[in-house]
């Protein structure tokens, strides 16, 4: 018997029990559509951190370590010294920051308290933001210590209703000071409440603290050179500070790209063990699959005693039982992916309305590849005692069977 004409009778014994068929399919679709959709969630969310926050990737954090004894404070030095061409040659860019809180008041009565970051002109390309509206300070307002500032989006939220372009040009004050805002950031999730104005000017009529900054933000020509620029990075610093070794830093320089691969590597294990859990319906599929066959051979113990009489042959009997069993998990397996593809978009597009910016689930051809793979091999592994007990039925015993 060929095989084509084994799949042809599986597939006719299928349609004469629909509903026994569907039960026993049930396990196998639920297990496939479980591991498609839960990797195509896990998959959106990585796709989703991955464009949040790769390009800080060449970022570098540098902060002074509070738990040290002693420590000495970042200064105006340390960042013109780490500006040096000669001694940091992978470094792109520094940006010291000096930060703080204070109350925003309007003129009607309006206030808000926020975070406050006094910073230079190209906070905007180190920090990777952008603006909604407006401009941001340049070199010039920087040195002159100009009463600009510049608004995240609850601030914008919380005194102008979220309407960015009727926060331009009003004078808000902060502290004793009057500023003029001149511009809106686009929000990132991450400091979306904070207020953005030069370094010399928080210091003055703000924050004081002299030539004392409290963070330095560094950027690498390329994500690729991040580790030669954090070793240039903390060589200077350890020369500024006098630290002979690295346990002994009064400082953190913390490479971004490392927490995103840290970070990345979680997701990865989550999501394979969330998919390992789900698989566990394929294996209660595939005991349905094992049952519904021995189910089978048994109640067709006559018609295998009269093949055999007539001149089958092992083979023939035991490919015929498998290629039953592997249609029926098979079957299930392709309306498993259909379903499970489906739920993925449509659950996407319904939490996609639901919540913002709400990571879009991507279904991977590997996973559904696996999945289908694996019900297969289910059908083959379950259907595999079944086939060879019914192969191996003696004619006359078969013939006998009530």
């Amino acid at each position: 018997m060929s095989l084509w004409e084994s799949a042809r009778i599986a597939i006719r014994g299928l349609r004469g029990n629909t509903l026994r068929s569907a039960l026993t399919m049930l396990g196998i679709i639920i297990g496939v559509a479980a591991v498609i959709v839960l990797v195509a969630f896990g998959n959106g969310l990585q796709t989703y951190v991955a464009g949040a926050f790769g390009p800080l990737a060449n970022q570098i954090q540098i902060t002074k370590d509070q738990q040290v004894t002693g420590a000495k404070d970042l200064t105006d030095a340390d960042v013109r010294a780490l500006r040096s061409p000669s001694r940091t040659p992978a470094v792109a860019a520094v940006n010291p920051s000096v930060s703080g809180a204070a109350s925003i008041q309007l003129a009607g009565g309006g206030q808000v308290r926020t975070s406050l970051t006094g910073t230079e002109a190209d906070y905007l390309e180190v920090a990777n933001r952008e603006l909604v509206v407006g401009s941001f300070f340049d070199a010039q307002q920087a040195t002159n210590k100009a009463k600009v500032v510049v608004l995240g989006p609850n601030p914008v939220a919380t005194l102008f209703g979220g309407q960015a372009g009727e926060a331009l040009g009003e004078q808000v004050r902060i502290g004793r000071t009057t500023f003029r805002v001149i511009g809106v950031l686009a929000g990132n999730g991450q400091q979306d409440d904070i207020a953005v104005m030069p370094l010399g000017a928080a210091r003055s009529y703000l924050l004081g603290g002299g030539d004392v900054v409290s963070s330095i933000t560094v950027r690498a020509v390329s994500p690729e050179v991040v580790p030669q620029a954090l070793e240039q990075v903390q060589a200077v610093l350890d020369q500024r500070h006098g630290i002979r070794e690295p346990q002994d830093r009064d400082f953190s320089a913390t490479a971004l790209q490392s927490l995103l691969d840290q970070f990345s590597q979680v997701l990865t294990i989550v999501t394979i063990f969330v998919a390992g859990v789900a698989g566990i319906s394929l294996l209660v599929g595939s005991i349905g699959v094992a049952n519904i066959m021995l189910v089978t051979v048994t109640e067709r113990t006559r018609e295998i005693g009269i093949r055999k009489a007539i001149g089958a042959r092992y083979r023939a009997i035991l490919q015929q039982f498998l290629i039953e069993a592997m249609v029926l998990s098979g079957v299930g397996g392709i309306i498993g992916i259909l379903l499970g593809i489906g739920l993925s978009l449509g659950a996407g597009a319904v939490l996609g309305q639901l919540v913002d910016e709400f990571p879009a689930p991507a279904v991977s051809v590997g996973s559904v590849v696996l999945a289908f793979g694996v019900s297969l091999v289910i059908g083959l592994l379950a259907g595999g005692f079944p086939a060879n007990r019914a192969a191996r039925m003696r004619p006359i015993d078969a013939l006998r069977h009530q």
